[in-house]
């Protein structure tokens, strides 16, 4: 009998004890933040994803009332940075700024090097952010429009050449997606950066490219480059004149950088709440927009429900193009 007893308490105060702590958590979680959050930047200073990121953590600092830092911890594609945030206290101090196509595409590339799980590994906080990818050619390309550049290149299997970033880049996994959708056999030419393969671009060392509108508007705008086509459902506003894939015939190719801000699994729903419901109100406001517009993003808000499953179908939309693909890293 006084076993049973003596279990029986046990259970109560185990009861207790557990009610006790889902009350603590509860409320630490109302009365977050009460200290300064961290915001990892994957990527070293002056990138897009930095500069989303400092624009984000001065509105949040407001609206959180407290410091949002913003620390870049470059290296290994992304993949530093992001494994310090997957690994970091799931309390809502530390955040990602994820430039979430490139961990998507490093996720099932690079299987045997990245350490984390870019689905499991965290709690998405919002979609902050789209960058669109623009047709790109050399002026001298004898393509005025996208379905010139896919008929050329039908006629001219494997010569017509495009560059990109580099191996494994978004830029060149559109490229293979674009082989596809398209059924063209182009040559891809990987470079390292954006920079070396638009200035081989306009010099006419390769016919075309499939590029951030950010990096490319300039010399879009200058005539240095024709724009073909922008990979997207509505129209950049950096580049008003030039159709979308869809307005140019190519139905189906729709390919963007996506940006978000995600947390370490396992953070607390409320503090998640809590963040998205701020970012709702920073990115509805006009100089946010514009400020990430000038980086070529197109502020965008999503529940973390959704940002959930848009990571998730960009991670298996990138799987297929690169076993279709036969993409191996580098």
């Amino acid at each position: 009998m006084f076993d049973c007893r003596h279990m029986a308490r046990r259970a109560r105060l185990a009861l207790l004890a557990g009610i006790a702590g889902v009350t603590l958590s509860a409320a630490a979680a109302a009365a977050y933040p009460e200290r300064p959050i961290r915001l990892i930047v994957p990527y070293p200073p002056g990138g897009a994803t930095d500069v989303i990121g400092r624009v984000l953590a001065q509105e949040m600092t407001g609206a959180l009332g407290q410091t949002v830092v913003v620390e870049n911890r470059a290296g290994a594609a992304g993949n530093i940075g992001a494994d310090q945030v997957a690994k970091a206290n799931p309390d809502g101090y530390t955040l990602l700024m994820g430039a979430l196509t490139s961990h998507a595409i490093n996720a099932v590339l690079y299987t045997d090097t990245v350490s984390y799980d870019i689905e499991k590994s965290f709690a998405p906080v919002s979609i902050v952010g789209t960058v669109p990818l623009v047709f790109v050619v050399n002026p001298q390309v004898p393509a005025q429009s996208l379905s010139d550049f896919i008929a050329l290149a039908k006629s001219r299997p494997g010569a017509v050449t495009m560059a990109s970033a580099g191996n494994g880049s978004p830029q060149h996994l559109a490229a293979e997606m674009f082989k596809r959708v398209a059924g063209v056999d182009v040559l891809h030419v990987p470079y390292k950066g954006s920079g070396p393969a638009m200035t081989d671009l306009m010099g006419g060392q390769v016919m075309s490219m499939i590029e951030t509108v950010p990096a490319a508007q300039g010399s879009v705008k200058a005539g240095k480059l024709r724009g073909l086509a922008v990979a997207a459902d509505a129209r950049a506003e950096a580049l008003p004149d030039v159709p979308t894939t869809a307005e140019a015939g190519l139905g189906g190719f729709q390919v963007s950088s996506m940006f978000g801000i995600v947390a370490p699994a396992g953070t607390p729903a409320e503090v998640i709440a809590r963040l998205n419901g701020a970012l709702k109100d920073i990115l509805a406001q006009p100089k946010v927009r514009e400020a990430l517009l000038r980086q070529g993003a197109v502020a965008t808000w999503t529940s973390p429900q959704e940002a959930a499953a848009r990571i998730g179908a960009e991670r298996q939309q990138w799987a297929k193009v690169v076993a279709d693909g036969g993409v191996k890293p580098d």
